[in-house]
């Protein structure tokens, strides 16, 4: 008996006979994996395959299933394949490989789409529930650690809050007044254009000063906020959670919120209105540009109409929506990051969650605060 695996292929025609001799035993699986590459042209070509196993002195599983799937290559497309010379030994183990894979699996059954609407709508119930569960543990987290910055102000992390006011302050400014000030001239366009056929181009001053001021220019700052500050904090927060860095704070003895999150919350709540004030006046300033340009209207005109028509109210209505869309956002991003895994998907998951959700937030709370300021008059 060869003390190394053979396998022989003896072509005649259309037939091939294959001759496996010698130990096919996992041992050998490098060497076996290089015969069975070796004939499968031949097994192609063939039309008709007999696999004499007369010269197989051991057998194991992996051997056996080997040979089996030259077997199953050579039975597909109708061509025939014949197995011969199996040893009595060896005849059980491969009935059994003959076995494996050869029932096809059921089809899984349509679901019930009333059942699937409703498993869908079941699941997002509880998401929704466990998204306000946790914005709730983290904005009374917040607050504990604001009551112990008041009760022991050195505890404040200055230093940071400083480095995350000019992060999302001061290197924000030329991209926001850019933005604002595009927004306020194409709001200004877009008001002379259409008011020019009812001869009101008066009034596209009196849009554009309210609508910047109550409305605009806050929410568009707040969505760049949210979608420039609010995912660079899940992906910070994230990073350091992947990294273990945020449990080395809790093991020495350091909270997590008053080290990393509480300077970026309020750094976001300083900084938000302060970005919305330069949104606003940039945009005016493009809403300006338009008019003297394209609505013939000078700058003196311009800035007279827009005394009349728009007050302190306006412009306290946009700014106190501020703060609260800047805790909104900052809550979001923070929790988001600190529930990123183990995984650079899941933070990039966590990081596009962030972002979705904050801009929602943002809109709805503009929304409420647009009711209730409607309802006590301002």
């Amino acid at each position: 008996m060869n003390s190394e695996p053979l396998l022989l292929a003896v072509p005649s025609g259309d037939r091939l006979e294959l001759r496996p001799e010698g130990p096919w035993i996992a041992a050998n699986v490098s060497k076996l994996e290089a015969l069975s590459q070796s004939v499968r042209t031949d097994v192609d070509r063939s039309k008709t395959l007999t696999l004499d196993m007369a010269g197989v002195s051991e057998l194991d599983t992996l051997g056996a299933w080997l040979l089996e799937k030259l077997s199953r290559r050579a039975a597909t497309s109708g061509r025939s394949a014949e197995v011969v010379g199996v040893a009595d030994n060896f005849s059980g183990l491969m009935a059994e490989v003959r076995q494996v894979n050869r029932r096809n699996p059921l089809p899984a059954p349509a679901p019930n789409p009333v059942l699937h609407r409703l498993h869908d709508l079941g699941k997002s119930t509880v998401d929704a529930r466990e998204d306000i569960t946790i914005f709730l543990q983290m904005l009374g987290a917040l607050f504990m650690s604001v009551i112990g910055v008041l009760r022991r102000p050195r505890s404040l992390r200055l230093t940071s809050l400083v480095y995350q006011l000019y992060r999302i302050g001061w290197q924000a400014i030329p991209i926001v007044a850019l933005i604002t000030f595009l927004i306020g001239a194409i709001i200004a366009q877009q008001g002379f254009f259409h008011f020019r056929r009812f001869g009101a181009e008066s009034y596209t001053v009196d849009m554009v000063g309210i609508l910047v001021l109550r409305e605009l220019g806050v929410l568009i700052v707040a969505i760049m906020v949210a979608g420039r500050s609010g995912s660079a904090y899940t992906a910070e927060l994230g990073s350091m959670k992947m990294r273990e860095e945020i449990d080395a704070l809790t093991t020495m003895g350091r909270d997590p919120i008053d080290v990393l999150i509480l300077p970026r919350v309020a750094a976001l709540v300083i900084a938000l209105p302060i970005l919305a004030f330069i949104g606003s006046i940039a945009a005016l300033y493009g809403g300006g540009l338009v008019a003297q340009f394209y609505g013939d209207m000078g700058p003196a005109i311009y800035i007279a109409r827009l005394r009349e028509a728009i007050s302190v109210t306006h412009f306290e209505v946009g700014i106190l929506k501020a703060p609260f869309m800047a805790l909104v956002i900052g809550i979001v991003a923070c929790s988001e990051g600190l529930r990123v895994k183990g995984s650079a998907e899941s933070l990039g998951r966590q990081t596009t969650t962030s972002v979705v959700k904050s801009i929602f937030l943002v809109i709805v709370l503009d929304g409420l605060f647009a009711i209730f300021f409607a309802s006590i008059g301002m």
